[in-house]
């Protein structure tokens, strides 16, 4: 599977995409950055499958539609509070794989992810990249042909995250 970073806002890869991972809280109800981008865009249907769901654990991850996006998923999942979390490495692993496992199971072959818990769950941004790679390059999967990571206003991200797939390549 090949993967990329890409300096894109991702509620806007459309097509690309299959699905689109949020970047969520343990309500799944909406919350800042990514996850506001992401429901906002949706509408609020989105809001109103999540309230169904019944929130969700760190480290796993849920499906609903993408409703008033043009990904046919989008898929939720939790990273880990970097200082918080007993094991914020295998938490914010197993998110990558939780969603990439999600995806092979519906059929898709594209899923678009954002730089999961560097943002105001406070995960170091080269430990990220480098969990994020080692996840997603050493993933096998069935249906899966590629992946994007998508990080809006920021060249020197792209650039970190690209750097860490080359080594896993």
């Amino acid at each position: 599977m090949n993967i990329v970073a890409l300096n894109m806002d991702i509620t806007k890869i459309g097509e690309k995409a299959d699905a689109i991972v949020n970047a969520a809280n343990e309500s799944l109800l909406g919350g800042g950055g990514v996850d506001y981008a992401i429901h906002k865009a949706a509408g609020p249907e989105l809001l109103e499958e999540c309230r169904t769901l019944h929130g969700c654990k760190p480290g796993d991850a849920k499906v609903t539609k993408a409703y008033r996006l043009k990904n046919k998923y989008i898929i939720h999942t939790v990273g880990p509070r970097y200082y918080s979390d007993l094991h914020p490495a295998e938490t914010l692993e197993s998110c990558y794989l939780t969603c990439l496992r999600l995806a092979d199971d519906l059929g898709l072959e594209t899923i678009a992810f954002p730089s999961i818990s560097t943002g105001a769950f406070g995960y170091p941004l080269r430990k990220a990249a480098e969990i994020c790679a080692k996840a997603v390059c050493s993933y096998k999967p069935k249906h899966l042909k590629q992946a994007y990571m998508c990080i809006y206003f920021d060249d020197k991200e792209v650039e970190i995250y690209n750097a860490a797939f080359k080594k896993y390549e």
